[in-house]
């Protein structure tokens, strides 16, 4: 059965946004995705990279976003490898080959991958091909505007706490007018009409 959604569990979507819609995408040449390709060892068929399923995204190898803060990483193909959804949802922001080698819910380790340790050299070997662009978004963008940028992010978290406490107002009217409904006894035969 599917849990009820908390608003406030989001919050973390929405910093990823807050990050996202701030970092540039570069667009590689189809020279470097073969590139990318054959270091990864997907000369043949793209797969993910941490556990060999059908790719189905591209992830980010080294976090855009820890600890509610941007590391400073962008999109393009030197932080990019193919993903499966269930690994790329698992890893998050963590250093890859910490949840992969973790007990953390679907990561390699822990599904049992048996090449394991192959998958982890072919990453270490991308992750060394090129120095990942880094930039300090703080002072591109001024004290001033990247405390507007934060100062939106926080009022939106705000908010959300607060519409969950509406959420649990609405909630608790939902079950007391519930408990107040009795539900039509059940038989064997369908009632007549009187």
């Amino acid at each position: 059965m599917p849990k009820a959604v908390r608003i406030t569990g989001r919050s973390s979507s929405i910093t990823n946004s807050f990050v996202n819609g701030i970092i540039p995408v570069i667009p590689p040449t189809q020279e470097q995705v073969d590139e990318a390709l054959r270091i990864l060892g997907m000369d043949e068929a793209v797969v993910c990279a941490y556990c060999g399923d059908t790719a189905t995204e591209w992830d980010h190898l080294r976090p855009l976003v820890v600890g509610q803060k941007s590391t400073g990483y962008i999109s393009e193909i030197h932080n990019l490898v193919p993903a499966c959804g269930k690994c790329n949802q698992s890893k998050g922001n963590k250093d890859w080959e910490t949840w992969m080698r973790g007990p953390a819910r679907l990561s390699p380790s822990t599904r049992g991958i048996p090449d394991l340790e192959e998958r982890i050299e072919r990453l270490a070997r991308f992750e060394a091909w090129e120095i990942p662009t880094k930039v300090d978004f703080e002072a591109i963008a001024g004290d001033d505007l990247w405390k507007k940028h934060w100062d939106n992010h926080r009022a939106i978290l705000e908010l959300m706490r607060e519409s969950e406490q509406t959420v649990d107002l609405i909630r608790e009217r939902i079950a007391a007018s519930r408990s107040s409904i009795q539900p039509p006894p059940l038989t064997g035969t369908p009632t007549e009409p009187v």
